[in-house]
């Protein structure tokens, strides 16, 4: 164990012995782990803190918002002069998605048809 490793470990028996950790706010219950088991060891502390600091990967951030240009078109009309522009940032951010290898169908409600013909099948 490293000098610093022991270190701690001394200070973190004290404060138990002291009964510093007793009454924190979530004490008893168990807790929540998030299955980060697909992310390589060395990448998993850096991505549990871009997480909780409210970041997201590049292609679920442009999932995200090419979720909701989606539904910003269909609440406008076509002759609407904002309909072409936010059309072709919709087709950009799809291409993108598609380049990064994720499935858009999502965006044209594909999926959803698809399942429900699968459920009606059987």
């Amino acid at each position: 164990m490293w000098l610093l490793d022991q270190w701690a470990e001394r200070h973190i028996c004290d404060a138990q012995k002291k009964g510093e950790f007793d009454d924190l706010p979530g004490s008893g219950e168990p807790l929540v782990l998030e299955d980060d088991s697909h992310i390589s060891p060395e990448l998993r502390a850096g991505y549990r803190l871009l997480k909780n600091a409210g970041c997201l990967p590049l292609e679920l951030e442009q999932r995200r918002e090419a979720v909701e240009l989606a539904d910003l078109l269909k609440g406008i009309r076509q002759d609407d002069p904002r309909h072409s522009e936010l059309s072709s940032r919709l087709a950009l951010l799809e291409l993108k998605l598609r380049q990064a290898g994720m499935n858009t169908d999502f965006l044209h409600g594909e999926y959803g048809e698809r399942l429900m013909q699968k459920l009606n099948e059987e």
